[in-house]
């Protein structure tokens, strides 16, 4: 590991995995290295119960300057995986920007690493939107569509934000910025996005933030996999939620 500590990268990009091993795809992940020697990729095996540490364990052995993988010994759920991988990254890995992204690659590694170019002296936090529009090619499965819509109109009340995808999978910060959103623990296993956007808002002030945030309209984004998140988990959703809303309100008094 300490030979990549004097490499410096344009973006790591953070990849969570639990049981992924039949959604890894090797082509696409080798073809971006090949291309991208600037990208420095970390996988954060989520305790899976699959072949999927041995999947990582290749890729890592074959691209090992460009590839780390975080194994967590137990499932920690999503958000603590991405967290564990972003402190662990920041502390050891030299590079600009960091971002996560879902394995299954519904939006592109290539697309993420594109979104670099919105970052300026104001903009630090930038996040990719699953909106329809002429020349994009967005699929998703309509329930789950259904689903995020009602839950985006609630979110948008809890910040009292307008923002059209807050739980799109694709998001990415400066370095210094990322350590603030990462910082503490997460309510939420799958609804971390809303607290990261309430901790932006009142780290820059809620009047701000917008100044510095942007939300990009995605020119891709398929459904691959099937979802991680138990049809059961709509139930304790709201309770998340409550517990979400509970905590914006006492941070921006």
């Amino acid at each position: 590991m300490s030979y990549l500590t004097d490499i410096h990268f344009e973006i790591c990009i953070v990849i969570p995995c639990y049981n992924e091993e039949k959604g890894l795809d090797k082509e696409a992940y080798f073809n971006f290295i090949d291309n991208h020697s600037n990208v420095l990729l970390c996988f954060v095996n989520d305790g899976s119960t699959d072949n999927t540490a041995n999947i990582l364990a290749n890729f890592k052995e074959v691209y090992h300057k460009n590839i780390v993988v975080i194994n967590c010994e137990k499932n920690v759920g999503k958000a603590e995986a991405i967290r564990t991988a972003f402190k662990e990254c920041n502390k050891d890995y030299n590079f600009t920007y960091i971002a996560y992204l879902d394995a299954d690659l519904a939006t592109s590694l290539e697309e993420c690493v594109s979104l670099t170019s919105y970052f300026n002296n104001s903009i630090q936090f930038i996040f990719g939107s699953r909106i329809m529009k002429v020349g994009s090619v967005i699929k998703r499965n309509k329930l789950r569509f259904l689903i995020g819509r009602i839950i985006a109109t609630v979110i948008s009340h809890i910040l009292d934000l307008r923002v059209y995808d807050t739980q799109c999978g694709c998001k990415l910060f400066t370095k210094e910025l990322s350590k603030v959103a990462f910082k503490d623990p997460f309510i939420s296993k799958w609804l971390f996005d809303v607290e990261i956007f309430n901790r932006l808002m009142v780290h820059f002030g809620v009047d701000q933030s917008t100044n510095h945030m942007l939300e990009v309209p995605l020119k891709r984004w398929v459904d691959e996999g099937d979802s991680k998140v138990k049809l059961t988990y709509i139930f304790k959703l709201w309770i998340d939620l409550y517990k979400i809303n509970k905590v914006c309100i006492a941070s921006r008094k």
